[in-house]
């Protein structure tokens, strides 16, 4: 696995090569310490698994090189590891297609987890001050590959979703647009457009990353993680 590492401190930068060569052998970590060299090694190789990004960079705004990226790269996973833990930064990056958000007080087995998590095809979002985001509660959310199916505790099943309801919310949370779910689905985009808005008003949301945030929130048991994902 090859990961771009992206982080203006020297010393963070140096920890975190170190932390995540941590996750195997066959783990090789290129760091970088501005957006521009980012910009240039990708150029150079575009061949990366994973992208770790911090968003605050000297010569550039992290959200906008965040979504620099996610355009210019959308199959290259983009994880957010910064100093920062507010609701509002965890709900943006998941906004601009961020697969991952981690705060720098975070534990090694807690990057680690969110890494794989990550690699696996799901999306790893902090326990965080929900309030942030609208809800009112507080939660975390751990999107893991399952070997297969849309795995979902009771709660989210209480919502009463049809089966094509469902589809549609496990593609919306891999942030797919109605386009591409209603090609994935073979119906229309307004069919498309009529099941988000029902699963938005299940869930008691107004956006696709509050219907994140609400998921995990029904999802995670008492204390800990929920694991759940629709198989491609």
């Amino acid at each position: 696995m090859k990961v771009l590492l992206i982080d203006d401190h020297p010393l963070i930068l140096a920890a975190l090569k170190t932390v995540i060569k941590g996750l195997g052998d066959d783990v090789r970590v290129v760091g970088v310490d501005t957006a521009r060299a980012a910009r240039e090694a990708l150029r150079r190789d575009a061949d990366f698994d994973l992208v770790l990004l911090d968003l605050q960079l000297g010569d550039a705004d992290g959200f906008d090189v965040l979504a620099e990226f996610r355009a210019a790269y959308p199959a290259l996973p983009v994880v957010v590891v910064s100093a920062s833990d507010r609701g509002s930064d965890v709900i943006r990056a998941v906004d601009l297609g961020a697969m991952g958000f981690v705060p720098k007080r975070a534990s090694n087995e807690t990057l680690f987890e969110a890494l794989r998590m990550v690699m696996a095809g799901g999306i790893y979002v902090p326990q965080m001050i929900m309030g942030d985001a609208g809800t009112g509660a507080k939660g975390s959310v751990r999107h893991s590959a399952a070997q297969a199916g849309f795995q979902t505790p009771a709660a989210l099943e209480s919502l009463g979703l049809t089966p094509r309801q469902g589809e549609v919310l496990a593609l919306l949370l891999q942030g797919k647009p109605n386009k591409l779910i209603a090609r994935e689905l073979g119906v229309s985009v307004e069919t498309v457009k009529d099941h988000v808005a029902a699963v938005l008003r299940a869930l008691k949301v107004g956006t696709r990353t509050q219907a994140v945030l609400a998921v995990s929130q029904m999802a995670q048991p008492s204390g800990g993680f929920a694991a759940w994902r629709k198989s491609p």
